[in-house]
């Protein structure tokens, strides 16, 4: 089967958020200066909305400043060689209230990265899509070593 024929799954708003509220890292594209960064972040899901900390910097600017940011995340699965992603798009702002941050402490949302992340950041998701799909099977021989997809078959 080639890349051509693989059936592509659009995945519904819920299997989207449950994807989300399954993962912990995933990566936050905003506008810093005129131009697109990507950051790894780990986050939660709380009241349908994805939260993460961080220190004084780029994505806490962007925050301040409301402005549009992305989240995205994917997977695959060895075992049934799925893939999959999340693309969630919307508004950031800042979590002020004390409340709001002890819940999603409660839900385990704790820095990966050393150093003081005492700024809450909540992406409130204007829109959620998603993908699913079974992966072309490689070619063993001539697929690099760290493809993914060799675990399948070796």
């Amino acid at each position: 089967m080639d890349s051509q024929n693989v059936p592509i799954e659009k995945l519904s708003f819920d299997d989207c958020w449950e994807l989300l509220a399954d993962d912990i890292v995933g990566r936050l594209a905003v506008v810093v200066d005129g131009h697109p960064e990507i950051f790894p972040v780990n986050y939660v899901v709380h009241r349908r909305s994805i939260a993460f900390r961080t220190a004084p910097g780029s994505k806490l600017w962007g925050a301040a400043m409301e402005r549009a940011a992305a989240l995205e995340i994917d997977g695959y699965d060895p075992a049934t060689e799925v893939a999959w992603s999340v693309v969630a798009r919307g508004d950031t702002e800042i979590i002020e209230d004390q409340a709001e941050k002890d819940a999603v402490d409660n839900l385990g949302l704790e820095p990966w990265q050393p150093g003081e992340k005492a700024h809450y950041v909540r992406l409130n998701a204007k829109a959620l899509t998603g993908r699913r799909f079974k992966v072309n099977r490689p070619d063993v021989w001539n697929t690099r070593a760290q493809d993914r997809r060799r675990a399948s078959f070796e």
